[in-house]
C-alpha cells in the first residue's frame, strides 16, 4: 500500500511551532502557538500537572508518564436512572442537576450510584499552553481537560485521555471547550469516557482544529447498549468555527459529530469506521461542509431529518463551485458498506470566505493511513 497522498498531507509536521510541539495547525486554528518557546516542564505529580496547566505562565508541559486521577477526590453516591435499558451493557445516567427527573421521568429509577468524583469536572487549561505527550507515554486517566472562560492559544498534542466513569452518563467529558479561541487538538486519543469525548459548549469557540486524533468508542457500557459509545463529538455553537481533519472515529453509535447552534464545520479526510448507529447529526444552526471523508461500515451517515445545512460534496460538477472560495474543487467522499447522504447547499461555501481553510485530498488511502497513524503515540 502506498501512502504518498497522505504523507504529503502531514509533511508540515517536519517543522516545529514551539518547544515540544511538532508541526502546525491547519484550518481554523492556523497560527496557534500554545506555550511558544517556553522551556519545557515535566510534571511528576498530579498536583504539578494541575498547577502548570492552570497558572498564568506560558508553558510547554510534557507528559512522560500516566497521571491517574482515579480516586483522588473520593467517590460520590447519588441516585440515577436507566433511560436506555437495564441490561449490563447499558449506561446508567447520574441524576446530575435533576436530569433524570426533568428529562427522563418515566425511566426506571436507580436508587444508588457511586461514581468517581474526579471524573466529573476536567482540569482547567489556561491560555498560552502546550500540553504534549512524549512518545506514547503521556496519559491522563480518570479526568478530562477544560479550556473555558476566555482561554486562548492552546495546543493539546500526542496525549491520551481515558477511563472517566465509563458506566455513567454525566460522569464526565474528556475534552471541553467553551468560550475559547485558537485551540488545536492533535494526535489525541480518547477512550472509555462517561459522556462526550469532545464537547464545544454554547459559548463562542472562535477557531478550533481537531486533527489526526482517535476517538475510540469501544466500551463495556453504552447508551445504545451495543458496546459502541454514543456520545462522540458535540459542537453546540455560538459563533464556532471547527476543522475536523484526518481523524479516526471508531466503534461509535451517535453524535459523530452532533452540530448545532451557530457552528461552521469543515470535516475533511476523516475516517468513520464501524459506526453502529449514525455519524453526523445536524441540528438548527449547524453548517457542515464535508469532503474527502471515508465512511466504512457506517449504518447511517447522517441522521434525518437535517435541521441545519449540509454540503456533502455530492459530485464533481457541484464540487467545482468550491473554487470560488477554496481555490480548488471540493473532494468527493467515499463509502464502503455504508449508508449514503446528499447535501448540496452551496451557500455554505461562501461562509468560508476570508478564513483559514484546511487542505483536502481525495479519499484514496485515507482509510489505511488513518488506521495506522491517528491518535497518541503516532505523531
Amino acid at each position: 500500500m502506498k501512502y504518498t497522498t497522505i504523507l504529503a498531507a502531514v509533511a508540515t509536521f517536519a517543522s516545529t511551532v514551539s518547544a515540544g510541539v511538532t508541526g502546525s495547525a491547519e484550518g481554523f486554528a492556523k497560527g496557534v502557538t500554545g506555550g511558544g518557546s517556553a522551556t519545557e516542564v515535566y510534571p511528576t505529580t498530579n498536583e504539578e500537572l494541575v498547577s502548570y496547566l492552570g497558572d498564568s505562565e506560558a508553558r510547554v508541559i510534557v507528559l512522560d508518564r500516566t497521571f491517574d486521577f482515579t480516586g483522588t477526590e473520593g467517590t460520590t453516591t447519588t441516585s440515577g436512572c436507566s433511560p436506555w435499558g437495564t441490561a449490563s451493557s447499558c449506561q446508567t445516567a447520574i441524576n446530575l442537576h435533576n436530569w433524570c427527573d426533568n428529562y427522563e421521568p418515566n425511566a426506571p429509577k436507580v436508587s444508588s450510584i457511586t461514581y468517581d468524583t474526579a471524573g466529573v469536572l476536567g482540569i482547567i487549561v489556561n491560555s498560552n499552553k502546550s500540553l504534549v505527550g512524549k512518545g506514547s507515554a503521556g496519559v491522563i486517566k480518570g479526568k478530562g481537560i477544560r479550556m473555558v472562560s476566555g482561554a486562548k492559544n492552546i495546543i493539546i498534542q500526542n496525549i491520551a485521555i481515558t477511563d472517566i466513569n465509563p458506566q455513567y452518563v454525566w460522569g464526565g467529558d474528556a475534552i471541553t471547550v467553551d468560550d475559547a479561541d485558537l485551540v488545536w487538538i492533535d494526535h489525541v486519543t480518547t477512550a472509555r469516557i462517561a459522556r462526550q469525548h469532545i464537547v464545544l459548549g454554547t459559548s463562542a469557540d472562535n477557531r478550533v482544529t481537531i486533527s489526526y486524533s482517535l476517538i475510540d468508542g469501544r466500551s463495556d457500557y453504552s447508551a445504545t447498549c451495543n458496546g459502541h459509545h454514543y456520545w462522540g463529538i458535540y459542537l453546540d455553537g455560538s459563533n464556532d468555527m471547527v476543522t475536523l481533519m484526518g481523524n479516526y472515529f471508531y466503534y461509535l453509535s451517535g453524535r459523530m459529530p452532533k452540530v448545532q447552534g451557530n457552528t461552521l464545520l469543515h470535516a475533511v479526510n476523516n475516517l468513520f469506521h464501524n459506526i453502529e448507529g449514525h455519524a453526523f447529526e445536524i441540528g438548527s444552526g449547524g453548517y457542515v461542509l464535508a469532503e474527502g471523508n471515508v465512511f466504512q461500515n457506517v449504518d447511517t451517515v447522517v441522521e434525518t431529518p437535517i435541521s441545519g445545512s449540509l454540503f456533502s460534496s455530492p459530485d464533481a460538477t457541484t464540487n467545482a463551485q468550491c473554487k470560488s472560495v477554496f481555490g480548488r474543487s471540493c473532494q468527493l467522499n467515499a463509502f464502503g458498506s455504508s449508508g449514503s447522504w446528499s447535501g448540496a447547499d452551496t451557500s455554505i461555501i461562501s461562509r468560508f470566505s476570508g478564513k483559514n481553510i484546511a487542505s483536502a485530498r481525495a479519499p484514496t488511502n485515507i482509510e489505511s493511513w488513518t488506521m495506522k497513524n491517528a491518535g497518541a503515540g503516532n505523531l
